[in-house]
């Protein structure tokens, strides 16, 4: 399939993260030091929306547990707690990203 189209850089001129359907995926695109990237909006822990947590310094922290990931790569940097307790940390998938002419696009096919 390639790369798609899923968004404009002037969209992120007031935001940083934006929420991205595509082929049944949900995916969260971040602005972070002027780049753009792609990981999974679906925590590896437990399914919480990324999109739902806090994106500071390039890194999304999921609300539900507080599991931290690079917003650049996917990477775990942060183990999710529960009270006292960790757990596992998995890293999240992260997407190719380009733009071309204004236009953000994402290959949800790349391995």
């Amino acid at each position: 399939m390639g790369f798609k189209k899923v968004a404009e850089i002037q969209e992120f001129a007031q935001i940083e993260k934006k929420l991205i359907e595509l082929d049944n995926e949900k995916i969260l695109l971040t602005k972070v030091d002027g780049d753009y990237y792609a990981i999974s909006n679906k925590c590896p822990h437990m399914g919480g929306s990324l999109y739902k947590g806090t994106l500071r310094d390039g890194i999304i922290t999921c609300p539900r547990h507080g599991a931290k990931y690079d917003a650049k790569t996917g990477k775990g940097l942060g183990k999710p707690k529960i009270l006292f307790l960790e757990f596992k940390m998995e890293n999240d998938r992260s997407y190719p990203v380009k733009v071309e002419d204004g236009a953000i696009l994402i290959d949800i096919d790349a391995k």
